[in-house]
């Protein structure tokens, strides 16, 4: 079978150990977690986990079914990128010699959209923000270099395509307010 890259989007109540349930769902699955971002959502006192992992339609089906039995998970979807909009970011640390060596190096930069955050002269930080291929780009270009020192990347943020937020149904049925924010 032939496993794609899911998002699972998670809203539950925010109590201590719910994060290790939803991933101990992965692990009895077998399926390793790529992203897991968590923060607050729409809803007061509701959170909203998104997370990535490579499988397999039936599997990301069971493992959603699963999450959204869990006690304090209010809901639980999973799409495929193109009902999403998605964002990302990359912190990268290059060294400021190689940098200033090599005007195509200075070129993929600037075409790329970068911020550049910090320069000295031992290092320069980056950060650039879109979509994950973008991020790993650059990360292979950099790479290319011998440039690279440090690269961290966040996450993935996600929110549907669709006009209502997926925890509306559940809210109408509650008498809850959508976007009561903290």
């Amino acid at each position: 079978m032939d496993k794609k890259l899911y998002t699972i989007i998670v809203y539950s109540e925010n109590y201590a150990g719910i994060l290790s349930q939803i991933a101990s769902v992965f692990t009895r699955q077998q399926v390793n977690i790529e992203s897991f971002n968590v923060s607050a959502s729409s809803v007061k006192d509701i959170h909203r986990y998104t997370i990535t992992a490579w499988s397999t339609e039936e599997q990301i089906v069971k493992i959603t079914k699963q999450i959204e039995r869990k006690i304090d998970v209010v809901k639980a979807d999973y799409y495929v990128d193109e009902l999403l909009f998605i964002h990302e970011i990359a912190l990268y640390k290059i060294s400021t010699p190689v940098l200033l060596e090599n005007p195509d190096l200075s070129r993929i930069i600037r075409r790329s959209g970068v911020r550049v955050l910090e320069v000295n002269p031992t290092y320069s930080t980056l950060q650039i923000a879109g979509m994950s291929d973008d991020l790993h780009n650059l990360y292979n270009s950099l790479n290319r270099y011998g440039c690279l020192l440090q690269y961290s990347r966040s996450g993935r943020v996600a929110v549907t395509r669709s006009m209502e937020e997926p925890l509306a149904g559940f809210l109408a049925k509650t008498g809850l307010k959508s976007m009561d924010t903290e």
